[in-house]
């Protein structure tokens, strides 16, 4: 080991080391950190309700409608006259299980369920969900819309409130934090990191004025902002991706807000394999591509550097450890998982995984198995 590795390539492998901590830890203070106010200033001011048109796109989801819709359906948000003052508009995207007789005894039951059926052979003039979610948003009788999916439920009955409050203000997007259900075992420990990990990124670079992405199963806007984003050469040019695309052409550092109170969560059933989840993944990435150059470069300098970060540490470990080899990994990793640990507590109150450093090295593997759909690859269906 001490031919191949002389004194110079190790003190050249040591600084490169360094110099990868250094850019982590220029993300988590200057990105990262901000992620944690937006847990202390929640408070929106008081107002009449407005009405909220409720879209969910489902394809052969009949046990999740059944399941998951009537939380949706029962939301406390009506007028001073006591009436539901929401509609909730499922588009049944060519589903061949029963879904629409679900969604046929659903409606017996609630007067403001809506749902719109697409046939197979139907003429689609977007791909994937964005046809489905198009129509919906045409069927919508109401300007603030919410978006989520069929295989989602909120965590109260004050979701729909929660999460339109901003738009009552001066806001025209507003993200939410998406959720897994927590499962034993690995894989679900690490999906649910994944997806905290992506909400303190998000809403971290939100914060710096550099709002990026949100995840379409817990997201509200103006029917005006959709629209516009509809609109946008973008739009069709991948079948998914409507939340990330309505981000890269309509949000902006003053129209858009996070919204991160455990009241305002949905959860989700997460992916049962390794194999189901990466497909899923797979379909998820492939949006990364159309983000602003800006937001690529960023993106693209924390992921490299966290890699480099893992693969040195390794390396050098078992070469030449040393006092500057562990503090770098001690100060970046305890600033990183207490971040985590802060904002888990604070949407979920404190059901972090002990897996979390397996978690943080296996996100560099995640980020090289999954990178070439990012460059290359475009799914066509969003199911």
């Amino acid at each position: 080991m001490s031919v191949i590795f002389t004194a110079v390539p190790i003190y050249f492998l040591l600084g490169c080391f360094l110099f990868a901590i250094a850019v982590q830890l220029f993300f988590a203070l200057y990105f990262s950190m901000r992620s944690l106010f937006v847990f202390y200033n929640q408070r929106h001011k008081k107002r009449d309700v407005q009405p909220v048109s409720v879209i969910i796109c489902a394809h052969n989801e009949a046990k999740n409608l059944a399941r998951f819709l009537p939380a949706i359906l029962s939301q406390r948000y009506t007028n001073e006259s006591g009436e539901n003052c929401f509609e909730v508009i499922v588009v049944n995207d060519a589903s061949t299980d029963e879904s629409n007789e679900v969604l046929l005894d659903l409606e017996k039951k609630f007067q403001h369920l809506i749902h719109v059926s697409i046939s197979q052979d139907q003429p689609r003039t977007f791909k994937g969900k964005k046809f489905a979610l198009s129509l919906g948003v045409q069927q919508a009788q109401y300007e603030l819309l919410l978006l989520t999916d069929a295989d989602c439920f909120p965590t109260s009955d004050n979701w729909l409130k929660e999460m339109t409050s901003p738009l009552l203000e001066d806001k025209e997007i507003v993200a939410g934090f998406g959720d897994m259900k927590a499962q034993p075992g690995f894989l679900n420990a690490f999906i649910r990191w994944e997806t905290l990990h992506t909400f303190v990124q998000f809403t971290g670079f939100a914060r710096a004025g550099l709002p990026f992405m949100a995840v379409g199963r817990n997201l509200a806007c103006k029917k005006s902002v959709f629209i516009q984003a509809q609109q946008s050469l973008l739009w069709n040019n991948i079948p998914s991706g409507d939340d990330d695309l309505l981000m890269r052409c309509c949000a902006n550092a003053n129209n858009t807000e996070i919204v991160a109170t455990q009241q305002a969560i949905t959860i989700s059933e997460p992916k049962q394999t390794w194999a189901e989840w990466l497909h899923q993944k797979q379909r998820h990435v492939s949006t990364g591509k159309l983000y602003k150059p800006i937001v690529q470069i960023l993106l693209t300098g924390y992921a490299f550097s966290h890699a480099a970060m893992w693969t040195l540490f390794i390396t050098l470990l078992f070469v030449a450890p040393t006092f500057y080899l562990f503090a770098g990994m001690v100060v970046r990793s305890g600033l990183y998982w207490s971040i985590w640990i802060i904002a888990d507590k604070k949407l979920r109150a404190g059901k972090i995984t002990p897996l979390l450093p397996f978690c943080d090295f296996g996100w560099a593997v995640y980020n090289f198995v999954l990178s070439p759909y990012i460059f290359l690859k475009n799914k066509q269906q969003w199911k």
